[in-house]
């Protein structure tokens, strides 16, 4: 198995390539569709780099899986849809709660559905998606949201929002139905109790200290070091400092865009016009650096 890292610097967002070397069976996950808001313009500059490398590589490309519904990217999965025949969208099953919570966000019609249909695939807490020789488990891992979810592969875990590299932490839980507590659960029950030497491939580097972006650690490294929750930080003191910091932060730059996007399996809006809520969320003046985490 091999492992492609893609890094969008516009969103702080770590993409995945995983193939097979023998079979060149392979699935990306995370994928990005860039959005500038400056005029609402879309345009595929990364989702292209992770085509032309599957391309260059002779990759038989099956599924983009999501780890949830990204409130601070869109995905580039319908892009990709429409480029790679017979490519499939799969996400944890629990995306239907995020859909009924940000219907009534966003005032969308009435045939919106909230049941999931927009994905090819619904994974549930334990089932095995399998691409070729590749097996990736789906774990729900709620916290930054209701739905989201780590794949796991072999020993190694992709977890999206819910851990970054050590320095940085955990992702934040104050968006509609996220939870502090949820999230204490799913790393210290779900995640750390996985063998030491499993591999955490995170879904975004905002590379503090203006350091170089990394986007691997290990099981033992998170317990041992993780600024936010190590393994000896308690439930109480977890949800007390998660639950403060994230009093400070402000929405994410794409927040609005991303979620009205990504609920409908990245579909754009039919209708060419995305709707922006005003005063949905608490304003907070914060850099953009630390208004994603």
């Amino acid at each position: 198995m091999e492992i492609k890292p893609f890094f969008d610097p516009r969103t702080f967002t770590l993409t995945y390539v995983v193939y097979d070397a023998q079979t060149r069976d392979a699935v990306v996950i995370d994928p990005v569709l860039d959005y500038e808001p400056v005029g609402s313009k879309v345009f595929t500059e990364s989702a292209d780099e992770v085509l032309a490398f599957v391309q260059a590589e002779g990759l038989d490309l099956k599924y983009v899986l999501e780890t949830h519904a990204h409130a601070d990217h869109l995905s580039g999965s319908q892009y990709l849809k429409e480029r790679v025949p017979g490519l499939k969208v799969a996400i944890g099953s629990r995306i239907k709660v995020v859909q009924e919570t940000f219907k009534a966000v966003f005032g969308l019609p009435d045939d919106f559905a909230t049941d999931g249909r927009q994905f090819d695939t619904l994974l549930e807490d334990g089932q095995v998606l399998q691409v070729g020789p590749l097996k990736f488990e789906m774990i729900f891992t709620p916290g930054h949201t209701p739905a989201c979810g780590t794949f796991k592969i072999d020993d190694k875990i992709f977890t999206g929002d819910l851990l970054f590299m050590p320095d940085q932490g955990t992702g934040r839980c104050d968006f509609p139905a996220g939870s502090a507590q949820d999230m204490y659960r799913s790393i210290k029950e779900r995640i750390y109790t996985l063998p030491d030497a499993t591999e955490v491939y995170t879904g975004h580097d905002y590379q503090p200290g203006g350091r170089e972006v990394q986007w691997k650690s290990t099981v033992a490294e998170q317990k041992a070091k993780n600024v936010q929750l190590d393994g000896a930080k308690t439930y109480d003191d977890f949800v007390a400092a998660r639950t403060a910091r994230d009093a400070t932060l402000s929405a994410p730059r794409l927040l609005f865009q991303s979620v009205q996007v990504n609920i409908d399996a990245g579909h754009l809006p039919a209708s060419g016009y995305l709707k922006v809520p005003v005063n949905v969320f608490k304003p907070a003046p914060t850099n953009l650096e630390i208004a994603a985490i």
